[in-house]
């Protein structure tokens, strides 16, 4: 299956979109309840070479949304690739990798201080709500697209 630039633009514009919605529904999380969610997902203390630096806040957005728009890419070429037509099937199969995501994600705030604590059910509960929200929001913009291409067709 060829991805031509039309879209790769779609699929990069659907894990912009998406992205940008889990960064707020955390940001907002944290704001209320001072659960450390949003700097969870914005933190990269466990990546070498990239710990050695302060980032801003931005940049560390644009960390965030680089990583959505690849998963976003990477979820339309399987989507394609298994031929799955179905608005249902491809928000179910974005929503289950993503909240996949988020299982093996939250671990990684045992490497940081700056994190919820790895036992903070309430903290797992929004980040796994985070990543429902994101990952039903991808599947929906991703099957958006697909099936308008596909009835192109």
């Amino acid at each position: 299956m060829m991805l031509n630039e039309r879209l790769i633009r779609k699929a990069s514009l659907s894990g912009l979109i998406a992205g940008m919605i889990l960064a707020v529904f955390l940001k907002m999380v944290e704001q209320t309840t001072h659960y450390k969610v949003y700097t969870l997902l914005l933190n990269v203390d466990y990546i070498p070479i990239l710990n050695r630096y302060t980032f801003s806040e931005f940049v560390e957005v644009v960390f965030h949304l680089i990583i959505s728009i690849g998963l976003s890419l990477c979820l339309y070429l399987a989507i394609s690739y298994m031929n799955i037509t179905s608005r249902k099937r491809m928000i179910s199969l974005c929503t289950a990798v993503c909240i996949i995501i988020g299982l093996i994600l939250f671990p990684t705030t045992a490497l940081s201080h700056r994190t919820p604590s790895i036992t903070s059910m309430p903290a797992f509960s929004y980040w796994l709500a985070g990543h429902v929200v994101y990952g039903y929001t991808l599947g929906f913009l991703l099957a958006r697209w697909k099936t308008r291409n596909l009835n192109r067709k």
